[in-house]
């Protein structure tokens, strides 16, 4: 397979950076100025220009397997959605390699099986993934506003039809089983953030921080897009200055 593209800016530390569904910019624009003190690596998940397309659909395994060699050099890393499932895959296999883990609303949703409201969370975004555009309408909106997107009342936008149109057919979130263990047994420094917005994510968070003997942070203010909210730039760079050995 073709690799992957990393865009970096700044200096010092790095800090790989991995998007979600939606692509860098939009995900890690108010990170921007972190810059001046670290080295911001962009990675762009296959699917996302400039970056190759996957070969068959997203899957949390390729990401892994793309992330990988992009560990050797101790970077902290920052994952976000499911973008965190491949950054968690990936850590597990080499837990001595990194210097911090971040994770923002990763979707682990099996962490929290008797909860009704986080099954049918899960529900719903494996239904997007694997149905898309054909997604029962009220479900489809009901998940993209979760997710973050612009979905307002009128028909979707463009770009939001777009997005939905790349994430089908990618590989369920309910398939994923990260070997939490391995984390938590090479005691690596973990932070878990959420936005505050969905009462089933914040126990997704929760029970993730618990499992991992992470740190735990919520910061409103940009819903999904938990790097944007107020005081969260702030937060994480106290957590990545702890954890800066």
């Amino acid at each position: 397979m073709h690799e992957i593209v990393v865009v970096r800016h700044g200096s010092g530390p790095e800090v790989l950076l991995v998007h979600g569904g939606a692509g860098p910019r939009t995900t890690w624009g108010a990170l921007a100025p972190l810059a001046e003190r670290w080295s911001l690596a962009y990675v762009h998940r296959r699917g996302y220009p400039p970056s190759p397309p996957p070969q068959r659909r997203q899957d949390f395994d390729v990401d892994a397997q793309d992330l990988a060699p992009l560990l050797v050099g101790s970077p902290h890393v920052v994952a976000h959605s499911y973008g965190a499932l491949g950054a968690l895959i990936a850590v597990a296999a080499a837990p001595g390699n990194i210097r911090s883990l971040t994770l923002i609303e990763p979707p682990l949703n099996q962490l929290a099986p008797y909860d009704p409201e986080v099954a049918r969370l899960q529900r719903i975004g494996d239904a997007v993934l694997t149905h898309g555009m054909d997604t029962d309408p009220g479900e489809l909106r009901e998940f993209l506003a979760l997710a973050g997107a612009p979905v307002g009342e009128g028909p979707l936008p463009k770009q939001v039809v777009a997005g939905v149109r790349r994430a089908h057919g990618s590989r369920p979130t309910s398939e994923a089983r990260p070997r939490l263990a391995a984390v938590r047994g090479a005691e690596v420094p973990v932070l878990v953030a959420s936005g505050g917005h969905s009462a089933a994510l914040e126990r997704v968070c929760d029970a993730l921080a618990a499992a991992l003997a992470g740190e735990r942070v919520v910061r409103p203010g940009a819903g999904h897009f938990v790097a944007g909210a107020p005081g969260f730039s702030a937060r994480l760079e106290t957590f990545l200055r702890d954890n800066a050995r």
